[in-house]
C-alpha cells in the first residue's frame, strides 16, 4: 500500500514539473533542427576548388579508399581504369584509357585527376 502511495506521488510531482501546454507552444516559430546559415565553409581542410589536371600532384594523406580515386577518375573522363595502387606520398597511380590511348592517371589527397605519374619518390 505505501508502495503504491510513493508511485502515485512520484507520478503527480513529474506531471506537476512537466506542466501543461500553455502558449508559448503558440509563440515559437521554430520548426525543424536549427541548422547553420554560414556562407563560408566550416572545414577549411576540404578543397572544393575544381582542380583537375592542374599540374604536379600534392603529396599527402590520402583518405580516399581505391573505389573512390577510381570514381574521380572515371569523372575525369577516363575509362577503363584498371587495378590502382597508392605510394608512399599518398597519391593512387594506375591505368587508363582516353581517346582510344591508354595512360598512366594518378589521383592526390586533394582528388585532382592527372595523367602521367607527376609526384617524384
Amino acid at each position: 500500500m505505501m508502495k503504491s502511495v510513493l508511485s502515485l506521488t512520484a507520478v503527480a510531482a513529474l506531471l506537476a514539473a512537466c506542466g501543461g501546454q500553455n502558449d508559448t507552444a503558440e509563440t515559437d516559430t521554430t520548426e525543424g533542427p536549427m541548422v547553420s546559415a554560414s556562407e563560408a565553409p566550416r572545414n577549411e581542410a576540404i578543397d572544393t576548388e575544381p582542380n583537375m589536371g592542374d599540374g604536379a600532384q600534392t603529396p599527402g594523406a590520402n583518405s580516399f579508399t581505391e573505389g573512390q580515386a577510381r570514381s574521380a577518375i572515371e569523372s575525369a573522363g577516363y575509362a577503363q581504369v584498371g587495378p590502382l595502387t597508392q605510394n608512399e606520398q599518398g597519391i593512387w597511380q594506375g591505368t587508363a584509357q582516353r581517346d582510344g590511348a591508354e595512360v598512366q592517371v594518378s589521383v592526390d589527397y586533394r582528388g585532382a585527376v592527372t595523367p602521367a605519374v607527376a609526384a617524384a619518390n
